[in-house]
């Protein structure tokens, strides 16, 4: 219950169309109880004529008239209930619907609130499970349950309250259904609930796993994993099978047991009954309306029995989706924060010290200052903080200790969006979206022309290779961007940071995925781009930082060096032993 009371929040903007179709479902379910009453009256009106007839009572006959008027009546309330569950279905969908949209909406904004590390510790399949499978989860159980479910329990009251005024005493023998069948989906959902909260679960962790084959499989060709990967699906999907099964088997029990006390109760009822009519206490028509207002209390409890799965499954997916949605979010911008006036690009570094958990420090007494303009390359084995410092530059993670600031303006104390406007990036890891060439390389720059894109493809030794595709720069990449090789890959996205135009710009092995020769021509490239901006390189090809102002040579999370190339190899340090072994391993 307290699933969909959070749920309420985004069914609220829509009171009005729900509370109207609840009216037309009040209807419906009044005319559907009001139905066997009237059935009830034709059975009997059939019993007392034929009886007459039988007694030779004169002028006995059947009343066609009455019969006709009595079927005229039921006909308008079959029409009547037909068109209210029509006009219920209409607005509960539009409500239900645009309900599920605005969670979307919510899911989606979430993700620019929620920190970095959110998505460093969480999977990308379980993430994906929660915002599609869950989510429509919701929906189909929103959609299914909530006519249902209230049309169910308005039935039974109303065929309660009909069998109290048909007779009140055998009233007592149908409403023994009702907490008989409480008891049992109270066992049944205790021990079912857990099982679907777990089934969701393992979802996430299928989604997951088929997440990183896809993403992997290259490699998985490559080394001849496919049978591994297969199985490691295989166990995935088995467990999620076995899950699956125990929920839902165990959740669907109910129906069969309310089923089984329902006809327990109709042969006891039909007994009692039949002895009443024979003491005269009750008419036939009587009996037969009450044993219809028996399956009026049984279907609405086997209909609630029957969706408990997708009830129960929804709760499960309510609360994944939710908890996303209470996350935390990232640290909120100061209220009165700053800005700067007239650019510089100077950087400073002060006893900066920082650990992604309090047990393990990845940076410790970090402290440079960088002018204006300056090439700053950042260099060290693997693990020793390097993507950590442009993490902490770009605020996607804060500082635990110290404090990091452009053009003596304390990056805190500015808006994220003002502080990561300045900066351009080129990684490693290249992203592309399906699309146009052309529009890949305007991405983040906003009117961009197309003379504008021809000319950052150019500085950027692209234009050639672009000119030559089917279509130029209207070439459609695919989704995994497969139709162009990774270092034209990597070329777009640096044409792409050219473009932009940034004050400070951020290199993370931009060009670890050319070859040599593409390689010369992008350094020229990037000495053009980086004049007159202060920039910082991740390399650990060293020789492509020769002509750096400052590298930081980093072990461990300190600077253990710091020079220029000239300068370090002087020094005859660890620096020099880097240099001199990949010279060693390139000659």
């Amino acid at each position: 219950m307290n699933s969909y009371k959070k749920l309420w929040r985004f069914l609220k903007p829509y009171k009005v169309k729900i509370a109207l179709a609840f009216s037309f479902l009040v209807l419906a379910a009044l005319l559907t109880a009001v139905a066997p009453f009237i059935e009830g009256l034709l059975t009997t009106q059939l019993q007392l004529d034929v009886t007459d007839i039988n007694n030779m009572v004169p002028n006995a006959r059947i009343q066609f008239d009455i019969i006709i008027k009595i079927i005229v009546i039921l006909f308008i309330i079959y029409v009547i209930n037909a068109a209210s569950r029509m006009a219920m279905q209409y607005l509960i969908s539009d409500a239900i619907q645009s309900s599920v949209y605005d969670i979307r909406m919510e899911v989606k904004a979430k993700m620019a609130k929620l920190p970095v590390k959110y998505f460093d510790q969480n999977s990308t399949g379980d993430l994906m499970a929660r915002m599609s499978t869950d989510i429509e989860s919701i929906s189909g159980s929103l959609q299914q349950a909530f006519a249902q479910v209230v049309m169910a329990s308005l039935g039974i009251v109303l065929a309660v309250i009909f069998m109290i005024y048909i007779d009140w005493q055998m009233a007592i023998i149908g409403i023994s259904i009702l907490p008989i069948a409480y008891l049992i989906s109270r066992i049944v959902m205790n021990k079912s609930q857990t099982l679907f909260t777990t089934q969701q679960e393992t979802l996430g962790n299928m989604f997951t796993v088929v997440q990183e084959k896809f993403t992997g499989f290259n490699e998985i060709k490559l080394y001849n994993y496919q049978e591994n990967a297969k199985a490691d699906f295989n166990i995935a999907n088995e467990t999620l099978c076995e899950v699956g099964f125990k929920a839902n088997f165990i959740s669907g029990l109910m129906s069969p047991a309310v089923s089984l006390v329902t006809y327990i109760v109709i042969a006891i009822a039909v007994y009692v009954g039949a002895l009443r009519i024979m003491e005269g206490a009750m008419l036939v028509g009587s009996l037969q309306a009450f044993i219809r207002y028996i399956w009026q209390v049984n279907q609405p409890l086997a209909t609630i029995t029957q969706l408990a799965p997708t009830i129960q499954g929804s709760i499960a997916a309510i609360d994944r989706v939710f908890e996303y949605l209470e996350e935390e979010n990232d640290t909120a911008d100061i209220e009165t924060t700053l800005e700067i006036d007239k650019y510089q690009g100077q950087v400073s570094f002060k006893d900066v010290h920082f650990g992604y958990n309090s047990n393990n420090k990845v940076i410790n007494d970090l402290t440079v200052d960088i002018k204006p303009g300056e090439m700053v390359a950042i260099v060290g084995p693997t693990g020793a903080g390097k993507t950590t410092i442009i993490n902490l530059l770009m605020r996607f993670y804060d500082v635990d200790q110290g404090s990091i600031s452009v053009d003596g303006i304390d990056i805190r104390d500015m808006k994220r969006d003002d502080l990561r406007s300045l900066f351009g990036m080129v990684l490693q890891d290249t992203w592309l979206f399906s699309g146009k060439i052309k529009d890949n390389i305007a991405y983040g720059t906003e009117n961009a022309s197309d003379e504008d894109i021809i000319n950052a493809a150019k500085r950027t030794n692209i234009h050639h290779f672009i000119k030559t595709l089917p279509n130029g720069y209207d070439m459609i990449l695919n989704e995994e961007s497969s139709n162009i090789s990774n270092g034209e890959k990597q070329l777009i996205t640096i044409a792409r940071a050219l473009l932009s135009d940034p004050k400070i710009l951020i290199l993370d092995e931009a060009t670890s995925s050319v070859d040599t020769r593409l390689d010369a021509m992008i350094q020229e490239a990037m000495a053009e781009l980086m004049k007159g901006r202060t920039s910082f390189v991740i390399a650990h090809r060293l020789s492509t930082i020769k002509n750096a102002d400052k590298i930081l040579v980093m072990k461990d999370g300190t600077i253990i060096e710091m020079g220029n190339h000239a300068e370090l190899m002087a020094q005859n340090g660890f620096y020099a032993d880097l240099y001199n072994s990949q010279f060693a391993d390139n000659a």
